[in-house]
């Protein structure tokens, strides 16, 4: 919901830092592993019991994730790129929650569910993106990327935002995670719909 105004205000300040990076041979590819190492020190961080400290390091795998884009887009995009980010993507967003429950077996049912709501909003999103492939549509709403990317209720911003409330408040982690899970269920449902109309010969 919030990644069209988000892409707006940081798409100019990334670009520029992207041509900058690229200019010294930086690779894109190598953006992303960094941000996915840097993203993966954050759920660590958390599942021993400091998820104020994983704060760093979980932010600045979100600069990371947004940079690489914009190196690619200063040198040469890739369906290889495309891909490893989408990899490095998931496997972050999937490692946060898995940290929750490492860090407090108290945490396990609601971080399972929480999961569950990533692989079903997950595969919403990457059913349609192969679907509109195949139908030649495309949309620059969320930046130039190399899928389609669905618009919905929650999406990457929102996503930041809800763990960094988890690393704000990690007592309220139960509560937090129904609440978010639930809303990706609902988001999941909306797409599906909205692929209903769009796919529907």
């Amino acid at each position: 919901m919030l990644d069209t105004a988000a892409r707006r205000l940081i798409d100019p300040p990334l670009n520029r830092m992207g041509q900058r990076l690229a200019a010294v041979g930086v690779t894109a590819n190598g953006v992303t592993l960094a941000g996915l190492a840097l993203g993966l020190i954050a759920a660590v961080t958390i599942a021993f019991g400091s998820p104020l400290w994983a704060l760093l390091p979980l932010l600045a795998s979100r600069l990371a994730d947004g940079l690489d884009g914009a190196v690619a887009r200063a040198t040469r995009k890739t369906d290889f790129g495309g891909y490893l980010d989408i990899c490095a993507d998931f496997l972050f967003y999937g490692a946060v929650p898995f940290a929750f429950a490492l860090m407090d077996p108290h945490n396990a049912t609601a971080a399972a569910f929480l999961l569950l709501s990533f692989y079903v909003n997950g595969t919403s999103f990457l059913g349609f993106a192969t679907m509109a492939e195949k139908r030649g549509l495309s949309t620059s709403a969320q930046g130039s990327k190399s899928l389609y990317y669905s618009a919905g209720l929650l999406e990457g911003t929102e996503t930041i935002l809800f763990f960094v409330l988890l690393c704000l408040l990690p007592q309220l982690f139960v509560p937090l995670a129904y609440i978010f899970g639930a809303l990706c269920f609902l988001t999941a449902t909306a797409r599906i719909l909205n692929a209903h109309q769009i796919l529907t010969d």
